[in-house]
């Protein structure tokens, strides 16, 4: 018996079929476009995620903004949260796009991170004890931001691709901004080498798990394999991992640093970085929102957007048409 010519599944089954071809001819997706729903669902998860992270990264640094040493230096972090803030709006204007068809907006998105089923990235979970922490996010979280974005600079997904161009080129003034800090740190006193040194022991495992586990079968939470498959982003979680161990470990090292990884080295047969594995069932602990600093960074989001209801309702009022 043959296939109805208006069967719904042979229908949806050619338009993901055009769509597929579409996406490896390297032609690009826009928000009004048909897109099948593992796409769409992909790319909520995925820049919802990175737009709430722009906002809760900057928590961390903002802590130091008031303790910063100098007039430049607060000026400095002050101007780095100010472009978090605003990265993070611009991505979830991006996001908001996408959930509109099914019926959400940045509320729910909002209610997702409270309630935890919106996740927000690992080592913003994370303490910042010392100015030596504040340069080192800004160093090195920020750097391995920047390998992770351009990753992802041509992305199928156009209106992401847009927003990352802006993003990645602020990001590279603050990979520049917490390098500053840390050369200054490390050529100065014994005291500040040390809080150097003491920052980068502490924060080492968390880089290594920024780009995610080497593959789903480690923790389950990996969603690699749709984001390449759908061509929003180009390499794996550990080839991504290596690109950050090959452009950062030669700079430590020239600042006198010492990775705290005795096993760290270069094998020169197969062209990669042996290190040892940061504890994966710790990254899946703090993906669930049990991080040293999950339950007061979450608290103080949830704070925030209570005590400033009053300007969304002001901005919804001032939307609506007037009435007589």
């Amino acid at each position: 018996m043959g296939v109805k010519v208006n069967d719904p599944v042979s229908i949806e089954d050619k338009k993901y079929e055009e769509f597929m071809e579409k996406i490896n001819a390297g032609e690009k997706i826009e928000a009004d476009s048909w897109m099948p729903e593992e796409y769409r669902m992909t790319l909520v998860k995925l820049i919802s995620m990175h737009g709430i992270s722009e906002i809760m990264g900057a928590l961390p640094e903002k802590e130091w903004t008031p303790k910063a040493p100098t007039l430049r230096r607060k000026l400095g972090i002050m101007a780095k949260v100010q472009d978090e803030m605003g990265h993070g709006q611009l991505l979830l204007r991006v996001a908001e796009d996408l959930i509109k068809p099914l019926g959400r907006n940045r509320e729910d998105l909002m209610q997702d991170l409270f309630t935890g089923d919106l996740k927000f990235h690992n080592v913003f979970h994370m303490r910042a004890e010392t100015w030596g922490d504040a340069g080192l996010i800004g160093w090195l979280v920020d750097g391995a931001a920047i390998i992770t974005q351009t990753n992802m600079l041509d992305a199928s997904y156009s209106p992401y691709a847009r927003a990352l161009k802006r993003i990645a080129a602020e990001e590279v003034f603050h990979a520049q901004h917490g390098e500053a800090i840390i050369m200054a740190l490390a050529e100065g006193t014994e005291e500040q080498k040390a809080m150097v040194q003491d920052a980068l022991n502490r924060w080492w495992p968390a880089l290594l798990m920024f780009f995610g586990p080497p593959s789903s079968d480690t923790t389950g939470s990996s969603k690699q394999d749709a984001t390449i498959k759908f061509k929003i982003r180009k390499n794996t979680n550990e080839e991504l991992r290596q690109f950050f161990l090959t452009k950062y470990i030669p700079r430590i090292w020239s600042l006198g640093l010492t990775i705290p990884d005795e096993t760290l080295h270069f094998d020169e047969e197969k062209e990669e970085w042996v290190y040892q594995q940061p504890d994966w069932n710790e990254f899946k602990k703090i993906t669930k929102n049990q991080g040293p600093m999950s339950k007061e960074r979450l608290r103080l989001r949830e704070l925030s957007y209570e005590n400033n209801a009053w300007v969304r309702e002001a901005l919804g009022a001032s939307s609506r048409p007037a009435t007589v």
